[in-house]
């Protein structure tokens, strides 16, 4: 179960939380969007009988997310109306269609322009364009909202009443009194603004109860919040997409709006001496990062601990960002870890992630679904230079730090796998600054010895417990992972500088 500390939150709203929503929802009863992740941000949806301005440019989806909007009042039974003045009703209709919107019960007023209006060449001697048209646009949209009395209105575009009006003021007074008429009525608006340099919107913005900007950026589609009378909403860009089905939005994650009630306890690696080495295992609501240079292990040492805790009926999941993952699979089945019959059993994923198609907000949301519907415990994250070519050159760790912190606070063991670039030489945990997010730092290293290359692994830091100081050599074969015991006899491991103390001979140590 979720928890909270907010106060406003009523037992009716609990089962929400329980699905990863933000902690402070408002109790005042909520008009959704008809798009899961822009209610997430505005906290439950739009409060309702108020009117709402999307702005944005040609094709950033103002449209669609009106559709979102109406089909949602649909869904629930409400009457819903679009009024449109650009595009026509049927090629609105045909769109939707092709989108996947069922409008066959969303009513239209269509004041957009006929072709009779051009070869009429209607021409305007005495009076203004504007006053010739108004009164009958304004009868039509009358007419139809006292008839109809919708309770939810979609109007793309309201700029274009300005056309209508003979100056500014004109404008101003027309359009706050035709959202007045709508409210009073008793319906939630949203309407769309056409803004631009020659012609801005930003008096709209002041009319409005609540501003969305929808953008274009170099990286991605981006929705924000800039005005929400009577509420709270997340601030800041959040990454969205339209696709054949329409809008989604991937609210940016706020680890402190999320957590859960998870019992305590240590995750075993069921490898005896790695136990030893850790002092029992790794702690679940931990961070670990494994570190090492390629080729080392990491990632089979991370899945040793998810073979344990499938043994436990426990689900783990891992996100690889590099290796394929037929590779992964063929290779763990040759270490003795039995990954495809976990897979079919339920107690792990693998997904194999393309770094370039999910920004970080979307790969969260990724994560969140398998933490709060599929109940995974542990997330193994392979690797963090794969997850550093999603974010295009920005600064992964805001981002690393809010997945992390989110999953350890949904009691999710976190695993972190880090290849450092040296193979020999001086010792280094990482090389973005990654460390202090670590609750343990396990590490794996080469060795030569001997003419033979060898591998160890040690701990360097362990929050909630003691560890084993000393190193071990690793191996890996078909019958699993081996842990042998300290190497108390050779000096100089971390610095690549290997001898042996009390010239120990070979079969010794």
């Amino acid at each position: 179960m979720t928890t909270t500390n907010d106060p406003r939150i009523t037992t009716e709203e609990q089962p929400a939380l329980e699905e990863g929503v933000a902690s402070n929802i408002s109790t005042q009863a909520r008009v959704s969007t008809g798009v899961a992740g822009l209610d997430e941000i505005l906290y439950g949806g739009l409060v309702p009988q108020r009117a709402y301005l999307l702005r944005g440019g040609p094709g950033c989806g103002k449209t669609t997310l009106g559709l979102h909007f109406l089909t949602e009042g649909v869904k629930n039974g409400e009457r819903c109306l679009f009024i449109t003045l650009g595009e026509p009703e049927n090629e609105l209709r045909a769109n939707a269609r092709e989108t996947g919107f069922d409008l066959t019960n969303v009513h239209f007023l269509d004041l957009s322009p006929n072709a009779e209006f051009f070869t009429e060449m209607q021409t305007y001697d005495i009076f203004s364009p504007a006053e010739v048209e108004r009164e009958p646009v304004t009868q039509q949209i009358l007419d139809q909202i006292e008839q109809l009395k919708p309770q939810r209105v979609f109007l793309d575009a309201m700029t274009q009443f300005r056309f209508l009006a003979s100056d500014n003021f004109q404008f101003r007074k027309q359009v706050l009194s035709f959202l007045r008429f709508l409210i009073e009525q008793g319906a939630t608006v949203l309407f769309t603004s056409e803004g631009s340099a020659s012609a801005p919107d930003d008096d709209l913005q002041f009319m409005s109860d609540g501003v969305v900007h929808l953008r274009f950026q170099p990286e991605a589609r981006v929705i924000n919040i800039s005005k929400f009378r009577g509420s709270d909403f997340r601030s800041g860009d959040h990454v969205m997409r339209l696709t054949d089905h329409g809008m989604k939005v991937f609210p940016r994650l706020l680890p402190d709006q999320h957590t859960q009630i998870f019992e305590q306890g240590i995750i075993s690696s069921g490898v005896p001496e790695l136990d030893e080495l850790l002092h029992g295992g790794l702690e679940r609501s931990t961070i670990s990062i494994v570190t090492g240079p390629t080729g080392v292990g990491k990632t089979t040492l991370g899945l040793q601990f998810m073979k344990e805790a499938a043994g436990r009926g426990e689900r783990s999941v891992v996100y690889i960002f590099e290796e394929l993952k037929e590779t992964l699979l063929r290779r763990c089945e040759s270490l003795n870890i039995p990954v495809r019959t976990m897979i079919n059993q339920g107690t792990l994923s693998v997904v194999q992630i393309e770094p370039l198609r999910f920004s970080p907000d979307e790969f969260a949301n990724i994560v969140r679904q398998e933490v709060e519907h599929n109940k995974a415990r542990i997330v193994m994250i392979d690797s963090i230079a794969g997850y550093r070519v999603s974010l295009r050159g920005e600064n992964p760790l805001p981002h690393l730090h809010a997945l992390c912190k989110y999953l350890q606070n949904m009691g999710v063991a976190v695993l972190l796998i880090n290849e450092v670039e040296s193979i020999v030489g001086e010792f280094q945990v990482s090389d973005i600054g990654v460390s202090y997010l670590a609750d343990n730092i396990v590490f794996l290293r080469y060795l030569e010895l001997y003419g033979e290359i060898r591998k160890v692994i040690g701990v360097l830091k362990k929050r909630l417990s003691n560890f084993e100081r000393s190193l071990r050599e690793i191996e890996t074969s078909r019958y699993g992972i081996k842990v042998g015991r300290p190497l108390k006899n050779i000096q100089g491991i971390l610095t690549g500088r290997i001898s042996s103390i009390n010239n120990v001979s070979k079969e010794d140590q």
